[in-house]
Order: C-alpha cells, then structure tokens, then sequence
C-alpha cells in the first residue's frame, strides 16, 4: 500500500484506481513537479503513473549539478596534434633548407659531387691540344657563360717552345761551317720560346685585335710556361682565350694547352636548352 496525496484517483506505484476515504494515508511532502503529457495534472518528482488518468510517465533524471555531493569536472580538452605536427613541419623544412644551402656553399667532397649530381656544377673542357701560332700572329678559342653562372673560374695549363718543323732553319752542307755570329743567333732564337696568354671579354678582344691595349681578365705575360687560373664575372657572357706570338716577328710557336671552364648554375641545363631552342624557333 503506497501512501498517496490527497485527491488521487490512482495508485502512483501500480496504476490501481483508489477511493478517496476518511482514513487516507497522510500525503507525502513533494520536492518536485512533472507534467502529464495527457491531461497535464501536475506530479511528484518519483511518480511513474498520472495521478488523474493513469497514463504512464518518465520522469527527467536528475541533473549532475542538482547534486551536492558529487563534484563537477570540467570536459576533457583534445591534444593540440595538429600544432605538434605543424611544429615537426616546420623543423622537418629548416633542416632540409639548411642542408641545400650546405651543399651549395661547402667545398666539402660530398656538397661538390651532390653538386655534380643535381647539376648544378660544371666543368667544360675550353681545348686540349696542340698547336701552332705562326711568327706575329695570334690564335683564339671563344668560349661562352650561359645565364644563371655563378662562381666562374678558368683554369688550366700551357706550355709554348720553337716550332722547328715550321721555321725553315733546316740545315744545309753550306752550314758546316757556320761564323760565331750565326752561333749567337741560333742560341737566341732557341731561348724565344715564349707566348702571351690572354683571357679578354668579347669587347676587349676587340679593342686588343685592333692593336689597342685594353684590360684583361687574365694575362700571363711573354712566358714559355705557365698556369691559368682566374676568376670571371658571374653571369652570361662571351670570352676570348687568346695565345699571342706578337711579340715574336720571325719565330713560329708550337703550343700544348689544356683549360677548363668552371661555374655553378642554379637554372638546369634541360631548362636552359628548352628555351634556346625556343627562341630559335622565334627566330630571336
């Protein structure tokens, strides 16, 4: 038997209709308030059937803060992953940043052949050879920078002597008997054995072709040896390396060098040939 309020037509425990009577059980305090959903009586917080049509209700759990005795915790926030990862990014490009410009800038064996390798250093070979320059003469091997060199250099080497096999001074049975004085020439002609060695730009070389003196990006002097070894202006342009025997009216020149052209280019040579050949095909 359940104790219920007064003017309740139903059990709130079973659902069972009840007579009102004198002897009624004492009502029970009500802390809380629902409405029925079908007549809209108003009920206690416990009551799982209208108290006026029977209708059976749910009533609203209480709320976590309702609740005195149990402590409220804050929601858990999410780890920041995409602010970890973003960090490790950023990292991951500093090293990689720090590396190319390693490579770039070291004279350390591995940055030179990465170097190699990408394409970005160059060697290319200006002659290798022997040859002749004749009495008053010169001769001139053009070479030139595509665009993007940086840390330009030519080096090399060069030797010069008498070219006996083009002078003409074979000897005669008349030359049996030769005078001191022939001797002295003789020993003169051997010790001029030297040739100028010139590295000019496209308008100095012009400037020194028409006999005038100009500035020289290398200059070796009348020397029968020596080495080539000089820095040139970064950038694309057109060179000139000149052996010269103005110096010598009468002696022919028999000369071996070997020069090689250094530079780095940050544009890659597939790159450069596309666009040679396109603006050969412009006709530019």
């Amino acid at each position: 038997a359940a104790n219920l309020p007064d003017g309740s037509q139903f059990c709130l425990k079973c659902g069972q209709s009840v007579i009102a009577g004198p002897y009624s059980a004492a009502p029970l305090p009500v802390t809380a308030a629902l409405g029925c959903s079908k007549c809209g009586a108003r009920l206690p917080e416990d009551a799982q059937f209208c108290l006026k049509c029977g209708k059976p209700v749910s009533s609203p759990a209480k709320s976590a803060s309702a609740r005195s005795d149990v402590e409220v915790l804050p929601p858990e926030l999410p780890r920041p992953k995409r602010k970890r990862r973003g960090l490790v990014w950023v990292l991951l490009s500093i090293l990689l940043i720090a590396v190319i410009v390693w490579i770039a800038t070291s004279d350390n064996p591995f940055a030179q052949d990465a170097q190699e390798l990408v394409g970005w250093k160059h060697d290319e070979t200006i002659l290798d050879t022997a040859f002749s320059v004749g009495p008053h003469t010169f001769r001139f091997y053009k070479f030139s920078l595509p665009e993007g060199s940086v840390n330009v250099g030519i080096v090399g080497q060069f030797t010069s002597s008498v070219d006996a096999q083009n002078s003409g001074s074979r000897k005669s049975k008349d030359d049996k008997d030769k005078s001191k004085d022939d001797k002295d020439k003789s020993k003169d002609k051997d010790s001029d054995r030297g040739i100028e060695v010139y590295v000019l730009t496209e308008p100095a070389f012009t400037v020194w072709q028409n006999g005038y003196a100009t500035s020289s990006v290398y200059e070796s002097g009348n020397v029968p040896e020596g080495t080539v070894k000089a820095d040139i202006p970064a950038g694309a342009g057109i060179y000139y390396l000149v052996f010269s025997n103005k110096s010598s009216p009468k002696t022919p020149k028999s000369v071996h060098a070997a020069v090689v052209l250094r530079y780095k280019s940050w544009l890659p040579e597939w790159f450069r040939l596309t666009k040679d050949r396109f603006w050969n095909w412009l006709g530019l």
